[in-house]
């Protein structure tokens, strides 16, 4: 976020703050919030501005309030716009910078889920948030990366070495590509030995070096996943069936095979709880493979805005 960007929200933030505990008339609540810069530049989907801007009239009225013009303004705006098939999400850092993400606005598209941000991505770029020395200095391969969002955080907040994004489906690559870009990180061409680019080998390099790669579970190869070089492995909301989960952990192993001789291979898997039934698989094929594993315990960051009644968690898994 740039630094006007910054300072214009933690303006309207004050001022929110104080008109409310002064117990001020609504109509001088500072609405423009609707017109904030970020909004303004990366705008979230049409379906979602309309609902937010009608909601707001409608508890307005309800307390007999004449909404201010600004809102009737901005809702006849969105009324008459076309809803697009991607929006923009953009979740503020602790830093006042931020991620914006390119995101699907439909759950299922192109018959993946990945083109959107899941709760336990969240959940997984808080931790890491509060656990930044896991990933300085390291290069991170992150499994199913869908939207970006937990790598595109931990590339702006801890550091890292090198970060290398994967997925498998050709539309979740190519949105990738363009969220890794329009958060201002450049794209290697190849993520094998990324120490040896110029640059990005020193523990004073500032941006990490960053590629995308096409890694399919079920096809990629002991030497191909040993010439990525990862130090650490991430994953998000990837047990959902249990096909997925026998792919996953084939694929863990493979990446176990790759240390041989070597330090264990760290991993962190976050996910939510829908079904213990498909938890307990997952722990019962880790142990098949001979996989061990602890929970991690819950963090008490509470930084991006998801469905807090949900049930995550992330195991550590040392390959």
């Amino acid at each position: 976020m740039a630094p006007e960007e910054s300072e214009e929200t933690s303006r309207l933030l004050q001022s929110f703050e104080r008109r409310f505990l002064a117990a001020r008339a609504l109509r001088s609540f500072p609405w423009q919030t609707v017109k904030h810069p970020l909004c303004v530049k990366h705008p979230p989907s049409v379906k979602y501005a309309r609902c937010f801007l009608s909601e707001l009239i409608r508890k307005h009225e309800a307390v007999h309030e004449e909404p201010s013009d600004e809102l009737y303004e901005a809702l006849a705006e969105v009324l008459t716009a076309e809803e697009p098939t991607e929006c923009r999400r953009t979740y503020l850092l602790p830093s006042g910078d931020s991620v914006t993400l390119s995101e699907s606005t439909a759950i299922i598209s192109h018959g993946t889920t990945g083109l959107v941000t899941w709760n336990a991505a969240l959940y997984l770029a808080e931790w890491a948030l509060e656990n930044p020395a896991a990933f300085t200095h390291r290069t991170v391969l992150e499994l199913g990366s869908g939207a970006g969002l937990t790598g595109l955080v931990i590339c702006k907040m801890c550091r890292p070495r090198a970060y290398i994004f994967s997925d498998c489906h050709s539309h979740v690559l190519e949105q990738l590509r363009g969220n890794v870009l329009l958060n201002g990180f450049s794209l290697e061409p190849d993520a094998a030995a990324p120490a040896q680019h110029p640059g990005h080998n020193t523990h004073n390099s500032e941006s990490p070096v960053v590629t995308v790669e096409q890694l399919d579970w079920d096809v990629v190869t002991v030497p191909q996943l040993a010439a990525l070089q990862p130090d650490i492995i991430l994953a998000a909301d990837v047990l959902y069936c249990p096909d997925i989960i026998l792919s996953l952990v084939r694929v863990l192993q493979r990446l176990s095979a790759c240390r041989k001789g070597e330090r264990a291979l760290d991993a962190y898997i976050a996910f939510t709880i829908r079904n213990p039934e498909t938890c307990q698989l997952f722990a019962t094929e880790l142990g098949q493979a001979g996989i061990s594993w602890e929970a991690v315990p819950h963090h008490n960051q509470k930084l991006f805005p998801y469905e807090e009644h949900s049930e995550m968690a992330i195991l550590k898994l040392m390959l």
